[in-house]
């Protein structure tokens, strides 16, 4: 019993393969056990637990879950959670030798640090848009030279005026009643240094753009997500002690902070301290007298995620979102079981 708990619990990493990896959470995969359904037990076991926040990152667990509905749990932050990108160029002027059709590529992908959920998605074929649906920026520069600069400068940014275009010279111009229902200066580039061209003396830019909600599925501009990715709690369990030197060799094979040496009455033994930072080398398996002192597995309901915003929305409102879009295609779903259960009767 014990062997077939670790089997249902554990993935094994071993030399040259990795057993259990298939996913087993279903009824009938196991004699003798119930894997139906159970929304109570669900209820028990399942939780999650944030392990560090900041402004653009957060790293939690998301524990009693099966990897299909982790990899949805991904798959709906990367692309179904909406953002604001800049969809519509209009170009008046632009003699920098950046041509038009990589500089609103470029414009594109700004991110824009802008609360889709006070956005309504544009109508297709509406051109104008409205306070609603649209964010307009205009940008506007001319470069000239700087009558201050020293007689021997030959730094670019000395010798010229707006030399450098960035992200900062988008200048956000509301439309309808959006004074009102947001603060001056509250939309705006997330950052402020993204470079989209170089000028010189006589070269000029005048350009319009509408800045509309979309999800990344559509395209990637419109995804809030730098990166998001989930792996298995790793576990490294010490079959017998491991003494001396070999013990030095043993904490050599992990990463740092997962294996420490400790001296216990004058003798020097591994002891696992936090198996967490562990990136699944296998590196320990290569060397025949530690092999077998040592079983590297994987926790199969327990997955640790990371996501890192690109900053238009903070991450804990991006998770919270996902969840909601997870939520709503689930009802979804159901209801559409039950229509098609009705129609057969």
């Amino acid at each position: 019993m014990a062997a077939l708990h670790e089997t249902r619990t554990r993935v094994r990493l071993r030399e040259h393969e990795v057993e259990n990896p298939n996913s087993s959470d279903f009824p009938g995969n196991y004699v003798g056990y119930d894997d139906s359904w159970n929304h109570e037990k669900f209820v028990e076991n399942f939780h999650i637990d944030i392990v560090s926040l900041t402004e653009t990152e957060i790293e939690f667990d998301m524990v009693g879950i099966d990897a299909a509905l982790a990899n949805a749990f991904r798959r709906i932050l990367l692309a179904e959670v909406p953002s604001m990108a800049i969809e519509k160029v209009f170009i008046y002027n632009n003699t920098s030798i950046v041509q038009d059709e990589i500089l609103a590529h470029r414009l594109g992908l700004i991110p824009i640090k802008a609360d889709p959920r006070m956005f309504e998605y544009r109508q297709e074929g509406d051109e104008d848009g409205t306070g609603e649906d649209t964010i307009e920026f205009t940008l506007k520069v001319k470069c000239t030279r700087n009558p201050n600069a020293a007689k021997d400068a030959t730094d670019p940014d000395e010798l010229y005026k707006h030399s450098k275009i960035t992200s900062d010279y988008l200048h956000w111009t509301p439309i309808g009643r959006q004074t009102d229902t947001f603060a001056e200066g509250s939309i705006h580039s997330v950052h402020d240094d993204i470079l989209l061209a170089k000028l010189r003396p006589g070269q000029e830019m005048d350009i319009r753009m509408h800045c509309v909600k979309g999800i990344g599925k559509d395209h990637a501009k419109f995804s809030p997500v730098a990166t998001a990715s989930y792996r298995l709690l790793p576990e490294v369990i010490l079959t017998q002690p491991v003494e001396g030197d070999r013990a030095d060799k043993l904490a050599a094979c992990f990463s740092p902070g997962v294996i420490e040496v400790r001296e216990v009455d004058g003798i020097k033994q591994a002891v696992v301290v936090n198996a967490r930072q562990d990136t699944c080398s296998r590196d320990v398996l290569r060397h025949e007298d530690l092999k077998d002192c040592v079983k590297l597995n994987r926790v199969r309901d327990h997955f640790i995620f990371s996501v890192e915003t690109t900053g238009a929305m903070q991450p804990e409102t991006l998770v919270a979102e996902a969840i909601k879009i997870l939520m709503a295609k689930s009802r979804g779903f159901k209801t559409h079981l039950e229509q098609l259960g009705s129609q057969q009767r």
